[in-house]
């Protein structure tokens, strides 16, 4: 536990889906900490500062807040501190910002950024700004230049790719496969009549989700790994209309799921949606999707 006088390393970021770039300025907060002796705050926003400041285009959610705090500890953070960000505190300057969440919440003796990141009312505070004002508190500012391959790694990029169902290359930019997490609730029961019982999971609203398709995946739920193919849309087959995650555990029979928390890992898409021509076609393609799952995920025949 950190008590409230005790100095800490603090770094901050929005930290949307805690992808590589966020890894990458993590790992350089882990290392100042490290040589420091000092714990590793992280420090994040919520809601999304989008939702104050931007109410008309608000980004889809990689990862809800109980995710991200898990990813953040899972990076190197010793703990995680959320500020509320209210309408309030979007109108602070940056040297309240300062005074607030690094002298007055944290503590701090150091405070690790991004190159691109941006505080306080108007987005006025930079990275320079941070420097001068944090050394006439006693803190050292670290900014970390923006992390890339072909292009940066944002939460930018995610969005628009796993909006397109290019699951595999999202996976690159987030260091592993994204996924969602909700509840497993019922659904019309039809995939059971059919021999394909799925697992219906219930996101959180705001929620990025992926391309409406069927793709290969995992399903973590009661402590175990399924390996599942998973239908996203409205299941156009049988004229629906609401937007549905269900994931078929591949050669597991009679689970009982319901009401469980869950995680949908999307690995590779297979297919879009589609609508056939009898309901035969139809379980004809099912069956393929299993199996191209299968291949994919390198799960041997039960």
């Amino acid at each position: 536990m950190i008590e409230s006088n005790d100095r800490v390393v603090a770094c901050v970021g929005v930290f949307d889906g805690v992808h590589r770039g966020h890894r990458t300025l993590i790992d350089a907060a882990r290392k100042i900490a490290d040589d420091a002796g000092l714990p590793l705050v992280a420090i994040t926003f919520f809601p999304h500062p989008a939702v104050v400041l931007r109410p008309d285009a608000i980004p889809a959610q990689i990862a809800t807040l109980d995710d991200r705090i898990a990813l953040l500890t899972e990076a190197g953070a010793d703990d995680v501190e959320v500020i509320d960000f209210t309408a309030d505190y979007a109108h602070i300057t940056p040297a309240e910002f300062i005074d607030d969440a690094l002298v007055e919440r944290m503590n701090a003796a150091h405070v690790i950024v991004g190159e691109n990141f941006r505080f306080g009312r108007k987005a006025a505070g930079t990275p320079d700004l941070l420097i001068t004002e944090c050394a006439a508190r006693g803190i050292t500012a670290h900014v970390v230049p923006v992390a890339a391959d072909s292009a940066p790694w944002s939460s930018t990029r995610i969005r628009r790719l796993v909006t397109n169902g290019e699951v595999q290359d999202a996976a690159e930019v987030l260091g592993r496969h994204f996924s969602l997490t909700g509840t497993i609730v019922h659904g019309d029961h039809r995939g059971r009549e059919l021999g394909y019982p799925t697992a219906n999971l219930e996101t959180a609203p705001g929620l990025l989700v992926p391309a409406d398709g069927v793709y290969a995946g995992w399903l973590d739920a009661a402590g175990e790994r399924f390996p599942a193919a998973i239908s996203v849309g409205t299941n156009p087959q049988f004229h629906g209309a609401e937007l549905r995650i269900e994931a078929f555990c591949i050669d597991r029979h009679g689970l009982d799921l319901y009401d469980m928390q869950a995680r949908v890992s999307f690995v590779r898409r297979l297919r879009s949606q589609a609508v056939f021509e009898s309901l035969q076609e139809f379980l004809d393609q099912m069956a393929l999707d299993v199996e191209q799952a299968r291949f994919v995920l390198d799960v041997p025949m039960a």
